[in-house]
């Protein structure tokens, strides 16, 4: 059981990495990260492979976070 959450936690950095890399990058600069930020703020709309990315990585994170503490609980 351990072994096939430790692939599984492989698998899933592997997948964390690749959403995070594919994500388009704000504006470079101060002002274009502020601006980046308001607009998430205020509700700014993320359009297509975009906003798939941005699920995807908090629910690849998520799971991430979930594998890492129960190989933490089963390793002790």
């Amino acid at each position: 059981m351990i072994t096939g959450l430790m692939i599984l936690e492989a698998v899933l950095s592997i997948a964390l990495i690749v959403a995070v890399v594919l994500q388009s990058g704000k504006s470079a600069g101060l002002s274009g990260s502020i601006a980046g930020g308001a607009e998430s703020i205020f509700g700014g709309k993320r359009k297509g492979l975009d906003e798939i990315l941005a699920k995807a990585t908090i629910i690849i994170a998520a799971l991430f976070g979930a594998v890492t503490l129960a190989l933490a609980k089963l390793m002790q």
